[in-house]
């Protein structure tokens, strides 16, 4: 464009702009393509398993026991165990870990012990759920003398989800606007009647979010449920937190690789309810969360 076009009028787009929006066009292609890719995988692996193992749902299946060496049958025991296993384990964490994220948001100084505290929850959430199979056999199964049952398995998987929940909170306490706290001191709340009347309801979305992480993981750990209070086939359901339970990652894994002669449709079925069972469990998180988050005053 000449200069003389530009100062007839000067609304006309320039080679700039022009070039300048042609780049945003392009970027904005490539970022939806990577959205793209991302969501390609889950729906190739939704759509297999519904293909696969659409079949096998019916109500005997989901509400009877494994028959005939796990060959025919439901997964009842496996599916009730999974819930206790995942509600336990929601009990021992959330309260933990929001009271940790509370006292190094609010209480916690800038000195070396919180910067300690801060580097063990980064440790620990890189630690391999074996190592957290390990640990929980050695603590909550010999040391405390639960033995294998689900209170065992429960620990394990709450320490190994603790910095989910941590960080979460964490993060959600500290997005709170400062002017909510100097309000309540200057009109002579203490510290913990601001933290109990104000942060934590305006922080409630936020903490749901690490609930949703932590019962997305914990619905599929295998190995460390596999050593401290899963196990392989118990006919009979469970009645306390000290008794053992079957499992639905470790039930998906006995069929598809330790059971022979297992119907092909199968292990996609067991599969399709264990994926089935995350999404509802995670649908009704995130419906609280968006509902909680519409009352928020800010």
């Amino acid at each position: 464009m000449s200069s003389t076009e530009l100062i007839a009028n000067p609304f006309l787009e320039t080679d700039l702009n022009a070039s300048a929006k042609r780049t945003e066009k392009l970027f904005q292609i490539l970022f939806m393509l990577m959205a793209g890719l991302l969501i390609l995988p889950v729906l190739i692996i939704l759509t297999t398993l519904v293909v696969k193992g659409g079949g096998m749902l019916s109500f005997d299946f989901l509400f009877t026991n494994p028959t005939n060496g796990m060959t025919e049958g439901g997964i009842f025991p496996a599916l009730l165990g999974t819930i206790w296993l995942v509600g336990v384990a929601l009990i021992i964490s959330v309260p933990v870990g929001v009271a940790a994220a509370v006292y190094l948001s609010e209480y916690a100084a800038d000195n070396w012990f919180t910067r300690a505290i801060n580097l063990a929850i980064i440790n620990l959430a890189g630690v391999p759920s074996i190592v957290h199979a390990l640990f929980g056999v050695g603590a909550f199964v010999i040391f405390f003398g639960f033995g294998t049952s689900i209170l065992a398995a429960s620990m394990t998987l709450a320490v190994m989800t603790l910095p989910v929940v941590i960080v979460a909170t964490r993060e959600s306490l500290q997005a709170v606007p400062p002017a909510f706290r100097e309000a309540c001191w200057n009109m002579g709340a203490t510290r913990w009647q601001t933290i109990r009347r104000v942060i934590l309801p305006n922080s409630v979305s936020g903490i749901l979010t690490g609930v949703i992480l932590e019962v997305s993981r914990t619905t599929g750990e295998t190995a460390p449920i596999m050593f401290t209070g899963a196990a392989f086939f118990i006919p009979v359901l469970p009645q306390s937190v000290f008794d053992q339970t079957m499992a639905m990652s470790l039930h998906l894994f006995v069929v598809s690789t330790q059971v022979p002669h297992v119907p092909e449709g199968l292990p996609y079925g067991v599969a399709l309810v264990l994926i089935g069972m995350v999404l509802l469990m995670n649908s009704a998180s995130i419906a609280l969360r968006m509902y909680l988050r519409g009352k928020k005053k800010w």
